[in-house]
């Protein structure tokens, strides 16, 4: 594994484990980072895809040993910001909550419900530092096209656009909660959207989430309820699809330019500079430095 100097990494993916292991990949490099809120899932596995360097994440860590409640989403997109992540790809397994989204489609989705409970810490703000970030599009219109783009010209079955309904896990839905996820409109369901989504807005990324419908959930009354065995199965059919769509969005992504996402906190910070405790600063500093220059 070569040695690199500390240039930023642009691009970043959390997910599975195995999503780096493509054919013609380099990796580059491994790094295992510390951050304030505590260590990340894993280390972050840099590679080489058409000669850009992509940070990679397993976001239960490597063996899948964390549960959705316990990913430590702060300490993981704080550590894509330390490496200088800009564009952050999610791919994630999701139920169905439509006929028409079948088990190996993928969503694009533009929206998203939350379900999850207290327990997720879903900002890094606080402590003296207020911040309100603009989420009535949570997911990086940008980003998400160019995603759909790829997939289209890999000739994948996609859906674009649609809302999840990011629940709290580790089980499933109950047959009433799929029931009314469905009356409310939703295309799906899944558990680790937030809150990531939102901690990637306060670190000024674009994010987009590959979703791979595994299963129906439990709505459908004439199927077998969801099976652990058969999600699996799906989801290592959909490996070398979700591969294919980062491969050929890395290159287009960095000639899109600087992230629409790079100056969400412009308006955001509404506490008084001065009374910023001066130590919060330097905690923060990775995402809020720009805008205190002066300590």
């Amino acid at each position: 594994m070569q040695q690199r100097m500390n240039e930023p990494v642009r691009i970043g993916v959390i997910g599975g484990s195995g999503l780096y292991e493509m054919a013609g990949v380099e990796v580059v490099a491994e790094r295992e980072l510390t951050t304030p809120f505590g260590p990340p899932s894993a280390p972050y596995t840099i590679v080489r895809i058409a000669g850009t360097e992509v940070a990679f994440l397993p976001r239960h860590g490597r063996g899948h040993v964390t549960s959705p409640s316990e990913v430590n989403s702060r300490a993981n997109i704080f550590g894509f910001k330390t490496l200088g992540v800009e564009w952050l790809i999610s791919v994630s397994a999701c139920g169905s909550l439509k006929e028409e989204i079948a088990p190996g489609h993928f969503v694009f989705m533009d929206q998203i419900i939350d379900r999850t409970r207290a327990g997720r810490p879903a900002t890094f703000f606080g402590g003296g530092l207020v911040g309100h970030v603009q989420f009535a599009d949570p997911i990086c219109p940008t980003l998400r096209k160019l995603l759909v783009a790829a997939a289209r010209a890999a000739g994948i079955t996609h859906h674009d656009g649609g809302t999840m309904v990011c629940m709290e896990g580790p089980a499933f839905s109950t047959r009433a909660e799929s029931h009314l996820y469905r009356s409310w409109g939703c295309a799906i369901v899944g558990m680790t959207a937030l809150p990531e989504a939102k901690l990637a807005r306060e670190a000024e990324m674009s994010y987009a989430t590959i979703a791979m419908a595994t299963d129906y959930d439990c709505w459908r009354a004439h199927d077998a309820d969801v099976d652990v065995a058969d999600i699996l199965r799906i989801i290592r059919e959909n490996v070398n699809k979700a591969q294919e769509v980062i491969r050929r969005v890395v290159p287009r992504l960095l000639a899109t330019g600087p992230s629409p996402q790079a100056d969400a906190l412009k308006f955001a910070l509404i506490t008084d500079r001065g009374r910023v405790p001066k130590n919060l600063i330097e905690k923060l500093r990775p995402i809020v430095g720009k805008y205190f220059p002066e300590t």
